[in-house]
């Protein structure tokens, strides 16, 4: 698979928006988003060299009317409130600019961690049991899969936030109201080892194509991560890596699951889908998929381009190429 290559018209002419919590900061680390204020400075920097008409916002408020662009890229994810993940998508519909990524209710739908897995088992996916409860709904201890250790989350919740475990239904009731009393469904499910196989994935006309896979390769299969340490905000020494994934006894049949569950997101420009290995067992289970994820290149997405031989900037490139191409913006009108 080659990288793609904007087109002279767009390089000059056309007006992209990028929209990101860090986009005017410096680079440096932020002390409540860690790593996320690398990143954003990082993918600027790229759009600079490709556009020579870039527009740089940090707040939702420069959509509220329609401003002087033609095309908007969105990483202003995170905005303090329940679902800000789709605040940009609607109010771009709402004043009908186009924006790199998929819909707003299909990136409703593979956040809802809750949703997300009850269409990969639709779709004969490998799938643990698993629990939600929304947040001002009941809390029953009957509709929990209670297993020695147990994970709780934010349903929606991005890098780690708010993880949890337990071992007892009280511990597992107690973590719910926590995630309740910040206005967030939780989502319930049995603790499992092995290590994830992360799946990057593009959209080249239209179609998902399946980039080098990558492992974060657990020292102990027992270990939580945190958000603090995947925003580099605590030192988490060895616990985990991010490795390539050599595994060709699974690799078959991830890509198919991979395949087979993205046709339910079309058309999405860009995401991760992950999947739980357990290599000494055999067994694999469909864990969330997260659409315009991180592509920051210490992260899945830039380290799986080097696997293809791609930059960082043909990483980038690429993804909004064809982005432009769905939204006949490479060629003049």
């Amino acid at each position: 698979m080659e990288p793609l290559k904007l087109t002279q018209h767009a390089r000059e002419n056309v007006r992209l928006l990028f929209m990101a919590k860090h986009a005017k900061g410096d680079g440096s680390l932020h002390k409540e988003d860690g790593n996320h204020a690398v990143y954003h400075h990082e993918v600027r920097t790229i759009l600079e060299g490709l556009f020579d008409r870039l527009l740089v916002e940090n707040r939702y408020e420069a959509l509220f009317e329609k401003p002087e662009a033609d095309f908007v890229f969105p990483l202003l994810n995170r905005g303090g409130f329940v679902n800000s993940e789709i605040m940009i998508p609607l109010l771009c519909n709402r004043i009908g600019l186009p924006f790199l990524g998929a819909s707003p209710i299909l990136r409703g739908l593979s956040d809802d961690k809750h949703l997300s897995k009850v269409v990969a088992r639709q779709r004969g996916i490998p799938t643990a049991d698993w629990a939600i409860y929304r947040s001002g709904a009941p809390v029953l201890e009957k509709d929990c899969p209670m297993a020695e250790r147990m994970v709780i989350k934010p349903n929606a919740s991005s890098a780690s936030w708010g993880v949890a475990d337990a071992g007892d239904w009280t511990g597992v009731k107690q973590a719910v109201a926590n995630i309740h009393s910040e206005g967030h469904d939780a989502i319930v499910e049995p603790f499992l080892t092995g290590s994830d196989v992360e799946v990057p994935v593009i959209t080249i006309n239209g179609q998902p194509q399946i980039m080098p896979m990558m492992l974060f390769e657990q020292a102990d299969p027992e270990h939580l991560r945190t958000y603090w340490e995947k925003r580099d905000l605590v030192e988490r020494g060895h616990k985990y890596q991010l490795v390539d994934f050599e595994g060709p006894a699974f690799h078959k049949q991830i890509a198919t699951h991979t395949r087979n569950l993205a046709q339910e997101f079309l058309p999405f420009d860009y995401g991760r889908y992950e999947f739980r290995l357990d290599a000494e067992k055999g067994e694999l289970n469909f864990l969330e998929l997260n659409l315009n994820c991180n592509l920051w290149s210490e992260k899945v997405f830039g380290r799986s381009a080097l696997r293809a031989g791609w930059t960082q900037e043909q990483l980038i490139e690429t993804i909004v190429t064809e982005a432009l191409r769905t939204n006949n913006l490479l060629e003049p009108a």
